[in-house]
């Protein structure tokens, strides 16, 4: 078919932050092979940038530089290709849209803080700009949901509440900005094989999946102090089991002075709350002087989702 002809811009690129899970609550599988989940997320200052360049019709493809590029795929396994084909199918002509993803990579890859689904919801904020598509954003996360539990928070970012497979979001009601070290492990985790070891160490039943009151309560406040205790995760002994070395990051870094530590989704990331910049920057080096994790880096949130750069 004749290729169309390429509406303005012919480039876009959109910035996309990772997430802190600051509570999350796992309850046993469903029938569809899903864990309902509630939790609240924190969109934190660590970037991935996904570029979108016009290409001939029907074409996808990515290429990846940056933080564990080559552990990244680069078929439709890519979440961003995948949103990417799920956005034209939906809303382009038969075969008349194409793309050239290019991701800029700072978020770890297999480390509990959504970079391939942050990729997913830029792709789908970019391509819907660069194929002019005009699609009001809730039309955007209408698709989101159907590519990942992660995908429509990162196109929201703050704080919020999710639910359900976690696609189900409500904007929290929280003050202040908080300070976090990311402590990044040696070896990424498998989120699958982490709901696995989940499901094995849990014993049957149900109980009730709530957020935590005194977490909620804490966040309303904007006392980092009140927060720091509050932070829980039920993926956390499931993922110390399969990386037992992840203890004692949690542990230094408690050590060390952090407010509160949690491991972030699952894993092998540990997120420390910490009341200031300058006591990021203290916790920072101590834990690269210890040599207990790969290597660290400072944040702040909440900050917004998926948005275009220039």
């Amino acid at each position: 078919m004749v290729a169309p002809v390429p509406p303005n811009p012919v480039s876009v690129r959109v910035r996309v932050p990772a997430k802190i899970n600051l509570a999350l609550k796992v309850g046993p599988p469903r029938d569809d092979g899903f864990h309902p989940l509630a939790t609240v997320f924190q969109a934190v200052s660590l970037f991935d940038e996904v570029q979108a360049e016009w290409a001939e019709p029907d074409r996808f493809e990515v290429t990846v530089s940056g933080e564990g590029a080559d552990t990244v795929p680069l078929d439709d396994q890519n979440l961003a290709i995948r949103a990417a084909r799920l956005l034209a199918d939906t809303y382009g002509q038969q075969d008349s849209l194409g793309v050239a993803l290019s991701i800029k990579k700072s978020i770890p890859v297999a480390g509990g803080l959504a970079g391939g689904s942050s990729n997913g919801a830029a792709a789908l904020v970019a391509c819907a700009v660069l194929w002019d598509l005009d699609l009001p954003p809730a039309k955007l996360r209408e698709l989101a949901a159907e590519l990942g539990s992660d995908v429509p928070f990162a196109m929201l970012g703050g704080t919020a509440v999710g639910s359900g497979r976690g696609e189900e979001l409500v904007p929290a009601l929280a003050r202040g900005s908080y300070h976090w070290v990311l402590a990044f492990g040696h070896h990424g985790l498998s989120t699958p094989a982490v709901y696995r070891r989940f499901d094995e160490l849990q014993p049957s039943g149900t109980h009730p999946l709530e957020v935590p009151a005194g977490l909620m309560n804490a966040l309303r406040s904007g006392d980092a102090t009140q927060v720091g205790p509050e932070l829980v995760n039920d993926l956390q002994p499931a993922a110390l089991n399969l990386q037992p070395r992840l203890q004692q990051v949690l542990d230094a870094g408690m050590e060390y002075g952090a407010l509160g530590a949690v491991v972030s989704g699952s894993g092998p990331t540990c997120a420390f709350l910490v009341a200031s910049e300058t006591a990021a920057v203290d916790l920072s080096v101590a834990l690269s002087a210890d040599g207990v994790c790969r290597a660290v880096r400072r944040v702040v949130g909440p900050v917004p989702g998926a948005r275009l750069i220039t």
